[in-house]
């Protein structure tokens, strides 16, 4: 309550309150807006929501072709117990998760192997699949590949055999 001109300690004027809330509005949308004139904080969210979109379509797409891959080997028999990964996944010079493996042949003949890798985030995620694939590995002998994300992937990812495939 005000007497005589003098205010309250504490207590804002009604015209400098609709001055702070416009100030606090303005600074907490500009960020939003990024460089352009013509984009607003909804054009903004809605153009991150489209990315994300798109980027889930994307690996939904990655993941069912590469099931596909491996569902198409003529005489494939289950190997995923042939394969073994590195426990270190490390980034190459254009940013994509790598990660090496051993595929080891225990059949009596040389044979293809076609591997299903996938990369993880620490909570779970799958971020991104693809196919290796690790041509004549002699008979009861070992060979090294590297799987390598499609795309630049980024903090703690861990990398997992989902299918593999002998033929």
């Amino acid at each position: 309550m005000q007497r005589h001109g003098i205010r309250r300690p504490g207590s804002l004027g009604p015209l400098v309150r609709l001055v702070l809330i416009a100030a606090a509005t303005t600074a907490l949308a500009a960020p939003l807006t990024g460089c352009s004139d013509d984009t607003t904080p909804s054009d903004v969210v809605s153009q991150a929501a489209s990315a994300a979109s798109a980027a889930g379509d994307a690996l939904a797409s990655a993941t069912a072709e590469a099931g596909r891959k491996l569902d198409d080997l003529q005489n494939g028999v289950n190997a995923k117990g042939d394969v073994k990964l590195d426990s270190q996944v490390t980034a190459d010079s254009d940013g994509r998760s790598t990660v090496k493996m051993t595929v080891t042949n225990s059949a009596s003949s040389e044979k293809s192997y076609a591997v299903q890798i996938n990369f993880r985030d620490p909570a779970g995620n799958l971020l991104d699949t693809v196919v290796v694939t690790v041509n004549d590995v002699a008979a009861d002998a070992s060979k090294d590949a590297t799987a390598r994300s499609t795309r630049s992937l980024s903090g703690d990812i861990t990398a997992e055999v989902a299918r593999a495939v002998r033929n």
